[in-house]
């Protein structure tokens, strides 16, 4: 356990930051929502106090010096100045003892926020333009977060095209998602609630919708929701199946379903026309199309728009592209 620094009374300054009280958040920070946000908001009001405090005092002295040196006609200012071993001493002990104790809270915190408890909880994170997807041990895929909040959760994550991060502010998590490799960050949430998971790493034009809730059940409510929904996916239609799995593997980030263009074509009306492609050639928008596309999306580009879809090759069955198909057909 981190101890807690009380930046303010270390300062004596009882009455400079009243706002840092890390139960209900403050103005700077919202309340902190995991068992490692404490340690952050620590450091965060530690250097917060300390910089109000050197920027007052120094702000103060300048004006002194100003008022009480300032060049008078006739006055001339005295030429036998000189150092100060004692002074030398104490403005060179007091930033070193400042700077050892910003560096065993900034360590001591890092070092608990990147060791993940042995009995965390395991969820795989994907990130791609733009769109967060979710699997859980029992190979449901959700669009959401969703975390016990009995027990601490470790998220192994990658991307499938570039850079992304994934930040959830409630919980001070922060860590970047590189394609090529996997980053890891765990947390342990405080309270159930809906809490905003963003990311914030610019990643090209729909950056800013590439965001999400996590979702923290209450205890014992978890397994019964994941259960529910990987059973209500297998309840579906194909249609209504294809549904989820357009909105579940972010798809409507790039197009519409109400007939209106966004990145791409829009779905709406799709099936069964003619599309005309970047070297000229057309086809019909059948089956063997939408999957052609789907798998080898730079094989045919549409005309009039960027070839940016990326592959879902290995990330889709064959049996969730027919149901993607069927509910595209719905779209008249």
């Amino acid at each position: 356990m981190i101890p807690r620094l009380d930046a303010a009374g270390l300062l004596g300054l009882d009455n400079l930051l009243p706002l840092a009280q890390s139960q209900g958040g403050s103005f700077w920070l919202p309340p902190p929502q995991s068992t490692t946000a404490g340690a952050v908001d620590d450091a965060f009001y530690f250097l917060l106090a300390i910089s109000t405090f050197f920027f007052v005092l120094i702000v103060v002295l300048m004006a002194v010096f100003v008022v009480v040196y300032r060049r008078r006609p006739g006055v001339e200012a005295p030429g036998n100045a000189s150092h100060n071993n004692l002074l030398e001493f104490t403005w060179t002990a007091i930033p070193v003892g400042i700077v050892i104790v910003i560096f065993y809270m900034g360590f001591t915190g890092y070092m608990d926020m990147r060791i993940a408890p042995r009995d965390a909880y395991e969820i795989h994170v994907t990130g791609q333009k733009w769109k967060w997807t979710f699997t859980y041990p029992n190979g449901f895929v959700s669009d959401e977060l969703h975390v016990p909040v009995e027990r601490p959760v470790r998220l192994v994550m990658s991307s499938e095209d570039v850079i992304h991060s994934l930040f959830i502010p409630a919980f001070r998590v922060k860590m970047d998602v590189v394609p090529g490799r996997y980053t890891e960050t765990w947390f342990h949430a405080r309270e159930p609630g809906t809490y905003g998971l963003y990311c914030s790493e610019y990643c090209g034009t729909s950056h800013s919708d590439m965001l999400t809730d996590v979702v923290v059940h209450k205890p014992g409510e978890f397994d019964k929701w994941l259960r529910d929904a990987a059973e209500h996916m297998k309840n579906l239609s194909p249609a209504e199946a294809g549904k989820a799995l357009v909105r579940r593997n972010g798809c409507l980030a790039c197009h519409t379903t109400d007939g209106t263009a966004k990145i791409g074509p829009t779905f709406k009306g799709l099936y069964g026309q003619t599309a005309t492609f970047s070297d000229g050639s057309s086809a019909v928008v059948d089956e063997n199309l939408i999957r052609e596309t789907i798998l080898e999306p730079a094989a045919k580009v549409r005309m009039g728009y960027q070839p940016i879809m990326p592959t879902f090759k290995g990330r889709l069955k064959d049996d969730d592209i027919t149901k993607i198909i069927e509910y595209l057909k719905t779209l008249k």
